[in-house]
């Protein structure tokens, strides 16, 4: 848990200090700034997390009826690589609107506000969270078909905002 607060604390502050930078470019009229703010708004987007769930969820889904060894190779080479992609592009999102907030933009913050942002939290719950559901047999079922249900929520609903 201390690795994960330590990677979305670093990965924010990089990505504040350049969003600051381009934002700071932009202000004395270089066009390479508005460039650097646009390339870092395009990541910022919450419906993003939408199909990053329905990825981890059904990886997660596997774990909860593989056997032991097939269950870690889907945890090390898919569900883990997904959960730090999911901190480091939250924690991308955060320290955007965090520079855009140190500069004056003070309504940005309530993009957070997104009820899509739950996915984030959500993922983050079950990465944690796995190895207890692992070692129980009626948690592994339990959570096999609520992983089901949400893998198919992310795919097929339309979610409207």
């Amino acid at each position: 848990m201390s690795k994960a607060l330590g990677t979305f604390a670093l990965v924010t502050v990089l990505s504040a200090l350049l969003m600051a930078l381009s934002l700071a470019v932009a202000r004395h009229g270089y066009p390479y700034g508005a460039f650097g703010v646009k390339r870092l708004d395009g990541i910022a987007d919450a419906g993003s997390f939408l199909a990053i769930a329905a990825v981890y969820f059904f990886g997660a889904m596997l774990m909860m009826i593989l056997p032991i060894r097939a269950a870690g190779i889907v945890l090390t080479h898919a569900a883990d690589a997904i959960f730090w992609a999911t901190i480091m592009l939250f924690a991308t999102i955060v320290g955007s609107l965090i520079a855009r907030w140190a500069f004056g933009q003070h309504e940005v913050l309530w993009a957070l506000f997104n009820w899509r942002f739950l996915f984030v939290a959500v993922i983050v719950a079950a990465h944690l969270t796995m190895n207890e559901l692992r070692r129980n047999i009626l948690l592994r079922s339990l959570f096999f078909v609520i992983f089901g249900a949400v893998t198919l929520a992310c795919l097929f609903w339309s979610f409207s905002t």
